[in-house]
């Protein structure tokens, strides 16, 4: 049960809250962006992740928030797949401890 709670439902409130929280941001004119919704739910978990972060070095402004957003939209990508790969992990783990 410790597992399950752990790997499976603590994720997944989480992913639910942000996704109730940037609910304003993807829902445009009543017709949901799941890509911006992927990016946004995945952010938090994937941006922990990422092992290479771009730095931006001889740019203007302009050219640091591009790369900034790169490195941002990146992580909401690697976090999606990640959510995803550690919610069924978790249901593999409880029910390898169930039985």
């Amino acid at each position: 049960m410790k597992t399950f709670f752990k790997e499976v439902l603590l994720p997944l409130l989480a992913a639910l809250f942000l996704a109730l929280l940037f609910k304003p941001v993807y829902m445009q004119d009543g017709c949901c962006d799941f890509f911006l919704m992927w990016l946004l739910v995945g952010c938090p978990f994937g941006i922990r992740r990422m092992n290479l972060w771009l730095v931006p070095r001889g740019f203007g402004i302009s050219g640091t928030v591009g790369v900034f957003a790169l490195n941002i939209i990146v992580g909401g990508l690697i976090g999606g797949l990640i959510l995803i790969a550690g919610l069924l992990l978790g249901v593999i783990h409880t029910i390898r401890e169930i039985i």
